[in-house]
């Protein structure tokens, strides 16, 4: 390979496993040094982190059991709506009002994130939702044990600190939010 070549390159790829929300790929790869192997791939479309912040700075969060680790879990609100085509902001729009009742009058969009660039060609868009209205939740059938809950920053902040809250997704897009000096 000559030197602005990519590190890594696709020589062959199978589906090996495909439902509605994601596709699971394994690539025959070449790398740079010429040496071969296998690479695998999970494809998922692109979601959104929604961070709702009322106007006395206290935070809205969502609790949900997450089966493919067995336990119930804070985060913020987050999904996919309308494929991969949808537009962010009315994807975070529809999941905010979605899993806690809210509507925003105003939704920032702080930036964009890889999950787990490693193994999942996924990503997402971190909104601040600001400006907010409460109306009634409207849970999918997947996410009916959801609660919610408006915390103090404070709290919030303790909860990050202590392990409480372990979703990467929430982690990072509340430290984005504080780099960017949004919140």
């Amino acid at each position: 390979m000559a030197d602005g070549d990519p590190d890594i390159v696709a020589t062959g790829s199978r589906i090996v496993y495909e439902n509605r929300w994601m596709r699971v790929r394994e690539d025959a790869i070449r790398r740079r040094d010429g040496s071969t192997g296998i690479y695998g791939v999970i494809e998922k479309d692109d979601f959104v982190v929604v961070v709702p912040v009322h106007e006395d700075g206290s935070i809205t969060l969502v609790q949900q059991f997450r089966y493919p680790v067995g336990a119930r879990f804070w985060e913020f609100c987050q999904g996919m709506w309308g494929g991969p085509d949808a537009d962010p902001a009315l994807a975070a729009a529809h999941e905010l009002a979605e899993e806690t009742g809210l509507a925003a009058e105003t939704l920032t969009e702080a930036g964009f994130l890889y999950e787990g660039y490693g193994t999942m060609r996924q990503g997402f868009r971190v909104f601040l939702a600001t400006g907010l209205t409460q109306g009634e939740a409207r849970p999918e059938i997947e996410e009916q044990d959801m609660i919610s809950r408006r915390v103090p920053r404070a709290e919030l902040e303790r909860m990050l600190r202590a392990g409480e809250i372990q979703d990467s997704v929430t982690v990072a897009a509340w430290g984005l939010l504080l780099i960017k000096g949004l919140v």
